[in-house]
């Protein structure tokens, strides 16, 4: 992996959100599968996409139909642009990702970036929420005290890293992360779900949750059951019965 790696970002020549919302792929996979979610359940129009000639590339499929893996569309009713990034970037290539979506932005008039992230880190039960990383204008602008926790420590790398840092230079978006943890490998439907009421709260977007719902729950039940018939088994089928003396760590 070179340092010259470079990405580009191709569009059509239409207006945008005002709003850049970003899902990249990362462990747990919420942000991306929230961000794609709203795409296909809100009127939108695929508007470009990132690729780059410097790393291996994947070619979603849905319906038999090839797509790119970077995707970014425009909402007919939101003032929202939105980037569904389903090709992981490695470290090494975040900076020259981050460098070439912040171009178009610029170019393109948008003010600042709401990134969905999910992130796997160890959390109680009153932690399963959704807290941010913002910029000072994006948490005056868009973030009224007490409407989500700030996160209280850690860091953020590869993409999302990127984009933080830029914000914190002159005449770069301002920049809000919706972080949230998540499950891997997943997707992490529960997650995902947490990052749609967020946009929804924050942005006044009005999306249908419930297929995600439904989903959520019959991937619920599937690992109860799961758990159960393993427990069960567990139970039926001592060491001995798979050729091992029962006492051989005692």
């Amino acid at each position: 992996m070179t340092a010259d790696l470079s990405f580009d970002v191709t569009a059509a020549d239409a207006e945008t959100g005002s709003t850049l919302v970003v899902g990249q792929s990362q462990p747990g996979f919420a942000g991306v599968t929230a961000a794609d979610y709203l795409v296909r359940h809100l009127e939108s129009t695929e508007a470009g996409h990132v690729s780059s000639a410097d790393i291996p590339a994947i070619a979603p499929v849905q319906d038999g139909t090839p797509r790119h893996h970077s995707r970014l569309y425009t909402l007919a009713n939101a003032d929202i642009s939105v980037l569904v990034g389903e090709l992981f970037v490695p470290g090494a290539a975040a900076r020259s990702y981050a460098d070439a979506l912040l171009a178009w932005a610029e170019a393109n008039g948008i003010a600042e970036v709401a990134v969905l992230h999910g992130v796997p880190f160890q959390h109680g039960p009153d932690e399963h929420a959704v807290f941010h990383v913002a910029t000072d204008e994006y948490r005056a602008n868009r973030l009224p005290e007490g409407v989500f926790r700030p996160l209280p420590g850690g860091f953020l790398d590869g993409v999302v890293g990127e984009l933080v840092t830029r914000s914190l230079e002159d005449r770069a978006p301002d920049v809000g992360v919706y972080v949230t943890p998540a499950h891997p490998p997943g997707p992490d439907v529960d997650a995902a779900l947490m990052l749609i009421d967020a946009l929804q709260s924050v942005y006044g977007v009005d999306v249908d949750a419930s297929e995600l719902e439904e989903l959520s729950e019959q991937l619920r039940s599937y690992y109860a059951q799961l758990a159960n018939r393993t427990a069960s088994a567990a139970e039926e089928e001592p060491l001995s019965g798979y050729g091992y003396d029962d006492t051989t760590y005692m």
